[in-house]
C-alpha cells in the first residue's frame, strides 16, 4: 500500500495506573517506530475523573494518525500495544496502565461484534470530546452529522 492509500484515524488514549504520563509517551514512541503509522497530531494531555468504580484519575488525550492498517489490523495493533504496556483485563471501566480506542477511521461506519466505528461513546465522553475538539474541531461525526466542536458544546450544556 502506498502513501496515497493511508487512512486518517483518531485514537483515544488513557492511563491511570503506574506512571501515567510515561505510559502515554511509550505509546507515542511505539507508534513513531511503526512504518504503517504516521502520527499527525496529538492533543494536550488532560487529567479527568474516572467512569466506573472509585479509582485514580486518568490522563487522557487523542492522537490523529494516518495508517495503512485496516480497521481490524489497527484494532489488533492497539491491543498489542496495550498488552505490551501491561494492560490486564479487569472489571469494566476499571483501572488500566493504558487504554487505546479507535474513535474514527476516515468516514467509516462499522458495526461488528469486535469493533464499532465511530466509537459509540464519543458524544458522552468529555475526556474524548475536549482533546478531539482541540486538534480537529470541525471533524464531522459520520453518523450524527455534527462537528466535534458542536458535540462538545452540547455535552457542556447538558
Amino acid at each position: 500500500m502506498g502513501l496515497g492509500k493511508m487512512k486518517v484515524s483518531y485514537i483515544g488514549i488513557g492511563s491511570n495506573l503506574g506512571n501515567r504520563r510515561e505510559n502515554i509517551k511509550r505509546v507515542i514512541e511505539i507508534l513513531k517506530k511503526d512504518k504503517k503509522v504516521k502520527l499527525l497530531k496529538k492533543s494536550k494531555i488532560y487529567e479527568t475523573d474516572p467512569i466506573g468504580p472509585p479509582q485514580r484519575k486518568f490522563l487522557n488525550g487523542v492522537f490523529k494518525i494516518k495508517t495503512e492498517y485496516s480497521p481490524f489490523e489497527l484494532l489488533q495493533k492497539m491491543k498489542e500495544i496495550e498488552a505490551l504496556l501491561g494492560r490486564k483485563k479487569t472489571l469494566r471501566w476499571g483501572p488500566r496502565t493504558i487504554d487505546l480506542d479507535i474513535l474514527f477511521y476516515d468516514k467509516l461506519i462499522l458495526r461488528t461484534k469486535d469493533l464499532t466505528i465511530p466509537h459509540p461513546e464519543i458524544p458522552k465522553r468529555i475526556f474524548v470530546l475536549k482533546p478531539l475538539s482541540e486538534i480537529s474541531p470541525f471533524l464531522k461525526h459520520p453518523l450524527l452529522k455534527k462537528t466535534v466542536r458542536r458535540l462538545l458544546k452540547e455535552y457542556e450544556t447538558n
